[in-house]
């Protein structure tokens, strides 16, 4: 009898990523997958890997972030990215591609490979990791039945079912001139940066983010009320032109230096990783489309220049508290073996679930293999995201894209985006085969 096979439970991007690396290192896999029989809200093909929003895997520029995610995909041998090339549509310098076309191109992937079996039905439970390394990476809409079976595995409280963001800026894109270190009252360390608004720029900020175009709630969206601990910005500011000033923009306790008195309004930036290289928008958690936040938050003057790591959102959703649940390695922390892939463990697009499935797979290899697990370096993107989301605070864990903003600094200055992106990339790039070189 030959070795048992590694179970994947969910045919998305990271499944099938997975389940393609693993059968390459040499591992037999059980592929399940609950199309054609049963579909989420969101599904609409049959097949394998569907693109459910946007056919854009975004830029190929190795001087975005975006584009340099790509580029370590390619060279520690993403499968589904080399399919998403070989199915491109003219888009500039962004890969997009035909969902449909797509979704073909992985099901004959799938399906060549020999050491790949797709099993057809709903998985209800976890499965069994005794025998073998198993991953569960089944997405955002995780069905009913598995979902229950996770929060039973991981502890309640441990899981998100409603998703709500606040944009994440990058701290060197910010004015200094126009932000001040405080803690409301001066109660302990200033582990605060406050952008501080006048009367006439609040209310200029507060009638733009009220008429500000928001994204409209999916089907299976429509009629969910917001939690009251969830409200979008822009819902609490329809409230009265006041309301935000005495909410999540209130500047009790708090002097501006530069003036000596109490701003109208102020708005509160957390750090966001240890390196201070990425800063929350306290509170700000929004529906509008990306580039009316852009545009809204903008308005306050500390942020005039703002660079977005990542953007708001508030949405149904379901994600593991990693730091919580899982080890570094996507490992589940109540059971051995037993791993977790895709967009339910924190990681934000296409591209970030396609990676999350690659190194998913690799754990899995090395355990199987007895070798001791690794990530990629932490100046790769590869390396940078899991870290970020397994130290965030336990409980207050969000999603998130890619970002340069996760990479350690740049030493010495650059001028522009594009410099310093270009620098990242050659660091990256060269660390990273430094790395697969000692493997």
């Amino acid at each position: 009898m030959g070795a048992p096979a590694v179970t994947v439970v969910g045919a998305g991007l990271a499944g099938c990523e997975a389940a393609l690396l693993l059968a390459a290192g040499g591992l037999s896999v059980r592929l399940h997958e609950q199309k054609p029989g049963r579909r989420s809200p969101a599904h609409r093909l049959d097949g394998p890997a569907e693109l459910v929003c946007s056919n854009s895997l975004k830029s190929t520029r190795t001087d975005t972030a975006q584009g340099l995610l790509k580029a370590e995909l390619r060279r520690l041998g993403s499968r589904l990215l080399h399919l998403a090339e070989a199915c491109a549509l003219p888009a500039g310098t962004a890969l997009a591609v035909d969902p449909a076309r797509f979704s073909e191109a992985v099901a004959a992937a799938l399906d060549a490979e020999p050491r790949v079996e797709m099993v057809q039905g709903e998985a209800t439970a976890l499965p069994d990791t005794t025998a073998a390394p198993a991953i569960v990476a089944t997405g955002p809409l995780t069905s009913d039945a598995l979902g229950a079976a996770i929060e039973a595995h991981v502890g309640r409280g441990r899981l998100s079912f409603y998703d709500a963001i606040a944009p994440t800026v990058t701290r060197e894109s910010l004015d200094d001139a126009r932000l001040f270190a405080a803690s409301r009252y001066g109660k302990g360390d200033p582990d605060y940066l406050n952008a501080p608004l006048d009367e006439d720029e609040y209310h200029a900020f507060v009638a733009a983010l009220t008429g500000a175009e928001r994204f409209p709630p999916r089907d299976f969206e429509a009629g969910v009320p917001f939690f009251e601990a969830c409200l979008p910005v822009e819902e609490i500011a329809v409230r009265g032109p006041e309301t935000l000033a005495h909410g999540p923009m209130r500047p009790v306790g708090l002097t501006d230096p530069a003036t000596g008195r109490r701003p109208h309004a102020v708005l509160q930036l957390r750090r966001e990783n240890a390196a201070g290289t990425l800063w929350g928008l306290v509170g700000c958690q929004t529906q509008l489309k990306r580039g009316e936040q852009r545009r809204v938050f903008r308005l306050i003057p500390a942020l005039a220049r703002a660079e977005f790591a990542r953007y708001g959102a508030v949405h149904r959703n379901f994600f593991l508290d990693w730091p919580a649940a899982l080890t570094h390695f996507q490992e589940s922390r109540c059971q051995a073996g037993l791993f977790f892939a895709g967009q339910m463990t924190g990681v934000e697009g296409y591209v970030e679930s396609v990676a999350s499935g690659l190194l998913a797979a690799r754990h899995v290899l090395d355990q199987y293999f007895g070798r001791d697990p690794q990530l990629p370096p932490v100046t790769t993107l590869m390396g940078s995201l899991p870290r970020f989301l397994a130290s965030q605070e336990p409980g207050r864990g969000q999603p998130m894209n890619m970002s340069f903003g996760l990479l350690p600094p740049l030493p010495g200055k650059r001028r522009g985006k594009r410099e310093r992106g270009a620098a990242h990339a050659r660091r990256s790039l060269a660390d990273l085969e430094a790395w697969l070189a000692s493997r």
